[in-house]
């Protein structure tokens, strides 16, 4: 549902921005039509599925080398793909933990100029210390929401691109080491993004946007525009909200302003790369 709007959004915005010249967003996309395919939500659950029987996908775990296998496999079997890139990345946590971050690429269009990214991050986080159980804080998250299902949406997309080619190149950026952050130090989180924005898959790299996405599987999701987002990406924002709310999807896509989110998004924009975040954040909510 919120998934497919996500799609059609995407196609439409790849057609536009096709234009030539700096034609700004909302000009193209007010004269563009764009008949997008059919996003395949019993797939993108199939997805979800498939990761979740791995286990929680925790960097340094069998679970997590199996799911980058899989991942690099699924960009392959799409046939969307010019080339599929790894990066392989040494960073530190918080606490002291050791790891190699493997972020993953999958290209599209691998000669276009202009270039929309679409990311997502693929690890778990270590503990549940914010289940409201404390006897489970020490649990692993298993990540069904909080990873799987922006996975499961990229790859759906990378399917859809693979029978509709889009009119400019796009990048399926796949991050690691994104969750093992702590709430008190804000650089501790996106490890992963942190490191390819600093070692980008390729030298110079300019999209005209990037788009986040993180934690969307919820069948009540309310995605409101992220503060961050609007002030680095306000035109990519308004106009892919407007092309879901013309979709039917307004319950999903609120018009509200949402509240500020460290989240990936955050570390692209740092790269000096407009990025927007869809993420799942609810009025009321004492975590939001």
């Amino acid at each position: 549902m919120i998934l497919s709007a996500l799609v059609s959004a995407i196609t439409l915005l790849s057609s536009a921005c096709h234009a030539p010249g700096k034609q700004s967003l909302s000009a193209a996309t007010s004269t563009t039509a764009v008949e997008a395919p059919t996003f395949n939500g019993d797939s993108a659950l199939a997805l979800v599925k498939a990761q979740c029987a791995m286990g929680p996908r925790v960097p340094g775990t069998p679970a997590h080398r199996q799911c980058g296998d899989w991942i690099v496999q699924q960009l392959r079997q799409s046939g969307c793909c010019d080339t599929i890139v790894e990066q392989h990345g040494a960073v530190t946590t918080f606490d002291g933990t050791q790891l190699t971050a493997r972020n993953i690429v999958g290209v599209v269009n691998a000669d276009a100029s202009q270039r929309l990214l679409l990311l997502a991050h693929w690890d778990c986080r270590p503990w549940a210390d914010a289940d409201s159980d404390p006897s489970k804080h020490h649990l692993s998250v298993m990540g069904a929401n909080d990873a799987a299902s922006g996975v499961a949406v990229l790859l759906e997309v990378a399917r859809q691109l693979a029978t509709q080619r889009p009119a400019i190149g796009i990048d399926l950026l796949f991050v690691d080491v994104e969750d093992w952050g702590d709430s008190g130090d804000e650089d501790s989180w996106g490890l992963g993004t942190q490191y390819w924005a600093q070692h980008p898959h390729v030298t110079g790299y300019r999209p005209m946007c990037g788009i986040l996405l993180d934690m969307v599987g919820a069948p009540d999701a309310q995605f409101a525009k992220e503060y961050y987002s609007m002030q680095s990406a306000g035109g990519f924002v308004d106009a892919l909200w407007s092309e879901a709310q013309a979709a039917g999807y307004g319950k999903q896509f609120t018009g509200s302003s949402g509240h500020a989110v460290t989240d990936d998004h955050v570390m692209v924009m740092r790269a000096g790369i407009p990025c927007l975040d869809i993420i799942d954040t609810r009025s009321g909510s004492s975590t939001g």
